[in-house]
């Protein structure tokens, strides 16, 4: 008897709070519109986002810049990796984070193979390549 008494309640609770449900007007002034359809296209003609990368090795050297790369691909092939030529350095980066601490997360893990890695801010980042 008590468990039909308590289906009941749950029923009725159920049935009640589907009946609140009703619908909901937005009034917002038209100034925040615009605001937001301006936030909005602007950040459409973006390419580019600020954010973090791991510095894997900087030289002079091209040859070892591109084993580096080649060996960083076979032993990680889940995190991208890039090279930037800022002269007269090759850099060999990896991944792309919206924040520091993901990047020192993935960091930790790589420290095994790469010691002298570390975490660096790069600001031509497009927003598809950044990792989750």
């Amino acid at each position: 008897m008590k468990k039909l008494i308590l289906l009941l309640i749950v029923i009725w609770a159920i049935s009640s709070s589907t009946w609140a449900q009703g619908s909901v007007k937005e009034n917002v002034e038209q100034s925040i519109v615009t605001l937001m359809s301006r936030f909005t296209e602007l950040n459409k003609s973006t390419p580019y986002v600020k954010g973090w990368r791991i510095q894997i090795l900087a030289t002079t050297d091209r040859q070892r810049m591109e084993d580096a790369l080649r060996q960083f691909g076979s032993l990680y092939p889940n995190i991208p990796s890039d090279w930037v030529h800022t002269k007269p350095y090759y850099k060999v980066r990896a991944g792309a984070f919206t924040t520091k601490r993901d990047a020192l997360r993935v960091l930790y893990i790589l420290k095994r193979d790469y010691p002298t890695a570390y975490p660096v801010q790069d600001d031509q980042i497009k927003p598809e390549e950044l990792l989750r």
